[in-house]
This record gives C-alpha cells, sequence and structure tokens, in this order.
C-alpha cells in the first residue's frame, strides 16, 4: 500500500477539491476519483487512504460518513460487489461507469480550458468541399453540388436583381457558401510501463495515464469519427481498451521502443483514414530488442547503438509510410535529448523535452496542430 506521504509528494492537491456548494457525496466522489488512478483501480486502497484524509480534514461528520459514501457508491452504480468462489469472500471493484466518470474528471483537469469546436472533427487550413461552414459565399460555378447552394443568399439576390414583381431566379442568382473540409485521424498512443517510470520516488505513470484517459475522453465525445488505440511497452508491447487505462501499472521492464512502434505502425497501417500519427510518452532510453530467436537483448547503461540504430530505422520506415512520431521525453538527462533529437530528426516528426506539467496541454496542442499540417499537404 502507499503510505499518505508519497501520496502527497505525488502533487495531490487535496485543497482543490473543496468546495462549499458541493452535496457530501459529490466532495468526497471528486476525492475518491483522484485516488482510485493513484491505486490503479485498486478499491479498498482507496478507501483506506480516503479514511486517512477524512482523519486528518474532517471530510465527513455524524451526518454523513465514508460508510454512507460506499453505499451511495453502490446504489449509484459506481461500484460492484462479488463473491470470490475461491473463498467466498466479498470483493469489491470499480465499475464501467466509475471508469467512465475517471476519464471525463481528466478530461477536465487536463483540457477544461479548452473550448468545444464544431461537431467533433478537425478543422483544415484550406477552404473548399467540406461541412463545416465559414460564413463566406462566392458565386454558384458549374460543378458545384446543389446542397451546398445558399438559397437565403441566392433568393435575395434574386430580388435584388429582379425586382418582386418580375421576381425570377436564375445561375447567375447563385451563391455557395464556402465549407472547410473535416478530417479524420487514426492515433496510436504509446504508453511506457518500464520500471523507471517509478524509480527514484517520482510517480510518473500516473501523470501519463491521466493524459491518456483524457486523450480518450477526447477523441471519444469530441471527435468520434476519429480512431484512438492505445498500446503499452515494456520488455514488449501490447494494446490496451480504453476501460484499463485506470489499472494500467508500471512492470519489471526495461523499455522495448522498437516493439512499440512496430505494433503502432501496424495498427495504423489497417486504418483507412490518410491521416495517421503517433504520440510517444516516455522517460528513459529504449534498453530492450526481441531477437528473432524470441530471446531479448538487453542493456541499461548508456545507450546502445545496436539498440538505438534500429530505433532510428523505425523512425525512418514510419517517415516513409506518412506517419508522424512526436516524442514527449519526460526527463532531461542530456544523452537521452540526445536520442531523441537524432529519432525525430529520422522521422522529421515531432519532440517536446518536459516535466509532467503541462504534458496534457502539450498533446493536445500537438494533435490539432498534426491534423492541420497533414490536412494541408
Amino acid at each position: 500500500m502507499y503510505n499518505m506521504k508519497k501520496f502527497y509528494k505525488k502533487g495531490f492537491k487535496f485543497s482543490s477539491f473543496v468546495t462549499p456548494y458541493q452535496t457530501p457525496f459529490d466532495k468526497l466522489f471528486e476525492i475518491f476519483k483522484e485516488i482510485i488512478t493513484y491505486t490503479s483501480g485498486d478499491f479498498d486502497e482507496a478507501i483506506d487512504w480516503l479514511r486517512q484524509l477524512d482523519k486528518e480534514y474532517k471530510l465527513t461528520d455524524h451526518n454523513y460518513t465514508i460508510e454512507d459514501f460506499i453505499e451511495d457508491l453502490k446504489a449509484k452504480g459506481y461500484i460492484k460487489e462479488e463473491i470470490d468462489p475461491t473463498n467466498n469472500e466479498g470483493t469489491i471493484s470499480i465499475t464501467a461507469k466509475t471508469e467512465r466518470a475517471i476519464r471525463q474528471q481528466a478530461l477536465n483537469h487536463i483540457f477544461g480550458k479548452i473550448k468545444r469546436r464544431g461537431t467533433g472533427n478537425h478543422r483544415s487550413k484550406g477552404q473548399g468541399l467540406g461541412d463545416e461552414h465559414t460564413g463566406d459565399f462566392r458565386n454558384y460555378q458549374f460543378g458545384d453540388s446543389l446542397d451546398k447552394v445558399s438559397m437565403t443568399e441566392s433568393l435575395r439576390n434574386a430580388q435584388i436583381n429582379h425586382g418582386i414583381q418580375n421576381f425570377n431566379l436564375t445561375e447567375d442568382d447563385l451563391v455557395v457558401e464556402e465549407t472547410i473540409h473535416k478530417a479524420q485521424m487514426s492515433t496510436v498512443l504509446m504508453i511506457d510501463i518500464s520500471h523507471s517510470m517509478i524509480l527514484y520516488g517520482e510517480d510518473r505513470i500516473t501523470p501519463a495515464k491521466k493524459v491518456a484517459m483524457a486523450l480518450a475522453e477526447l477523441i471519444t465525445t469530441r471527435y468520434p469519427k476519429d480512431t484512438l488505440d492505445i498500446l503499452v511497452f515494456g520488455n514488449d508491447s501490447w494494446t490496451i481498451d480504453i476501460k484499463d487505462l485506470p489499472y494500467l501499472k508500471v512492470g519489471p521492464y526495461h523499455t522495448n521502443t522498437v516493439a512499440g512502434l512496430q505494433l503502432a505502425m501496424d495498427l495504423l497501417r489497417r486504418k483507412r483514414n490518410t491521416n495517421k500519427q503517433i504520440f510517444m510518452i516516455t522517460d528513459g532510453k529504449p534498453s530492450c530488442l526481441k531477437m528473432p530467436d524470441g530471446q531479448y537483448y538487453k542493456n541499461s547503461n548508456g545507450l546502445d547503438s545496436f539498440i538505438t540504430n534500429k530505433c532510428y530505422a523505425m523512425a525512418q520506415q514510419a517517415r516513409r509510410l506518412h506517419i508522424p512520431i512526436t516524442t514527449f521525453m519526460i526527463a532531461q538527462d542530456s544523452y537521452l535529448m540526445q536520442f531523441v533529437r537524432k529519432f525525430t530528426k529520422a522521422n522529421q516528426g515531432k519532440a517536446f523535452y518536459t516535466g509532467l506539467k503541462g504534458l496534457g496541454e502539450m498533446i493536445f496542442e500537438d494533435y490539432e496542430t498534426n491534423r492541420k499540417k497533414r490536412i494541408k499537404g
């Protein structure tokens, strides 16, 4: 179990969750959603944390207790109790409703200042045939689709040109409203789950999965025509479902960046969208490869040229497939930054050298920037 000192060191600011306008349940639920992310979905551990916070901050009173809160979680469908057949003991776990609430909270925390645009698709910079109105008009040209004709403006022109008494609508009266094509994007988000993501007492995996949850909620709710695949990479690489994000943990893994990139490109090859991109969140150097015989080649000492050259080759392959890679390096080591610069040059992608603060905003900005850049081309 995490202790409370570690909990505070991870940047949990309890005071930001206290507002005078929340019901007792809502106040506790906001805190609970934050804690359950840190505990990777472990309900019992999260409640233990909540009880400790209650002792220190007096979150409840005799009118509404932690037990009342648990009963409300059950009644509202946020948790479920199941019987373990091996020992006939009951276990409590969160439900899909809670998973969605956690993703929504992550979206609000990270992208809360972002204004909603359109109906859920990204805009390109160029005007032309499309489905988002700009407010600009031009004369009708042969070949224009009739559904693009602005009847209000066209009738107005006819009235001005011919008068009401001799009303007549001709081709010269017709005007078309300019529109912007709203494109689709296929994105793969790669998350490093190697052991270094929790080394030295610094929790990097929780903010990383918060960003993943926010991005998943953003795409599924605001850009429903887009696709998002999420994969994790350690010694190997595999995909995970959006619903699995709250439970994500690091493992005793090295960092097989090549395996992650291979899987990401395999996923994107199957997509019909012409606009594709990869986001990679990592804090460590590539230190592992899986050899043709199934054995693992590992080297944690410095940068191994055998491993890094494979990474550069994968970056170049993605470039040939017109797949830009944006790397978010959660580290400031000069030799790691040197690797990322060379990797980015091979792909002609982008790189951000960042701490965890602001990571979500940067991913969102690059998500939209890449979209606009790819459409313009």
